[in-house]
Formats: structure tokens, sequence, C-alpha cells
């Protein structure tokens, strides 16, 4: 009985420890992972639907925090201009400094630099402009559009003010990664291909993915951690004599 008795003992002290390893690696997925994502990203409600399909107005998104000399062509930013409200917007980058942005071709396209963009996230599928436009970008300044270009107010109406249309690198506060809220239409921003050919190429995605799954198996661990020492327990003291 003895001999027993220590085997139990020796289960239920291997299931303890077993479990309590769980449960702390989970906090450090868990918690490290919140803490960084904290730092990494905010939260940001867009009030319009001059971004949709792509990100519809009411949506939640979550944006990357970047300085501006980080943001290449393709990218949806959130910014703000005290000649557009200075209010933070969320608008795309469809050329930077030194680009000549040109629309439309005969396709409808959006040129840059001559060559023209492919853009299936558009609203209806295209075009590219409701209006013909042509620009030169200032070096340290963006040009931006919205993805339904038949309602959005961007850098097409301030080229009409006789201003160059573009926003300032430095008014950039954060980059578009993923929608947030409602939770049916989680998912991620993905970077468009019809810019990849251009210099630069497109940005590289944010840490979002691999943050959210350090949370979610942390969550994972600290719960079946936390299960795991009282089934332990239980199967160490065997059956009642």
């Amino acid at each position: 009985m003895g001999e027993v008795a220590g085997t139990a003992s020796v289960r239920r002290r291997g299931g303890e420890i077993v479990s309590s390893v769980l449960v702390a690696l989970g906090c450090v997925l868990f918690l490290g992972g919140s803490a960084w994502g904290a730092l990494q990203y905010r939260p940001y409600t867009v009030p319009t639907d001059s971004m949709a399909p792509t990100v519809a107005a009411g949506e939640r998104v979550l944006a990357q925090r970047i300085d501006g000399d980080r943001v290449r062509r393709g990218d949806v930013v959130v910014f703000t201009d005290p000649q557009w409200g200075d209010l933070p917007m969320v608008k795309r980058v469809v050329a930077v400094g030194g680009d000549e942005v040109d629309c439309c071709d005969a396709r409808g396209r959006l040129t840059v630099n001559g060559q023209a963009v492919e853009e299936p996230y558009l609203s209806g599928g295209g075009p590219a402009s409701t209006g013909g436009f042509r620009a030169q970008v200032p070096d340290g300044r963006l040009f931006l559009l919205g993805d339904s270009r038949e309602v959005s107010l961007d850098s097409r109406v301030h080229l009409a003010d006789g201003t160059d249309g573009a926003v300032p690198r430095s008014g950039v506060r954060a980059r578009v990664d993923a929608t947030a809220w409602p939770p049916a239409g989680l998912r991620t921003v993905p970077r468009p291909e019809g810019f990849a050919q251009l210099p630069g190429g497109v940005s590289r995605p944010g840490p979002l993915v691999p943050l959210l799954w350090a949370v979610g198996t942390g969550a994972l661990l600290i719960l079946g951690g936390a299960a795991y020492g009282p089934i332990a327990r239980r199967v160490g003291r065997g059956p009642a004599s």
C-alpha cells in the first residue's frame, strides 16, 4: 500500500508541476503578446464609406503605429492634416514623392510614372476615378485616394483647390492592418499586388497575426494548465479502497 501511495503522490506532484508550467508559459504569451500589441497597434473607427469595400463606415480597424517614412504605395493609412480638417482620416496611398500620378488610361486605370496599376479593391470594380486628373507629387508627400472613388473626398478634391493635393509623410499616424469590429467583419487588409512592380514595392505585413497567435495560444495554455492540475490530482488519488 505504501508503494501505491508513493506512486500516486509522485503523479500528483508531476501533474501540479506540468499544470504550473503550462499556466506560467500561457501567462507569458498572453500578457506579453497583449502588451506588445498595445504598443504596436491602435484602434480607430472609420466614420464614412470612402474606403468601402475595404473598410465600411462604422467598422473599427487596428492600425500599426509607424513613421511616415515607412509608408509605401498601396498602404491604407491613418493621417491628419490641417488642410483636410485636422481630424484622423483613413485613405490609401497611391503615389509618393517624385511620382507622377495620372488618371485614367483607356481601361479606366490609374497610372503611376506611366505604369498602369490594377486596383481590385475598388468599389464596384472601378474605374480608378470618376473624373480625370494628373499630379506631380512633391518629395516628402503622399497622394491619397479612397477605395470608393465615387464618394471619397481625397487628394483629387485638394487638387481642385489649386494645391498639389498631397499630404506630408509626417502627418501619418498609423498603417491599417486589419478590421477588428464587428466580429463578423474580422479580416486582414492585404498589401495590393498592383503596386508591387513599382520601385520600392509594397510594405510587409505588420506583426498583428503573430501577436494574435501568441495571445490565443497563451489563453489556451492558461485554461488547459488550470484544468490539468485538478485532473492529475484526481487520477493520482486512484480508486477509493
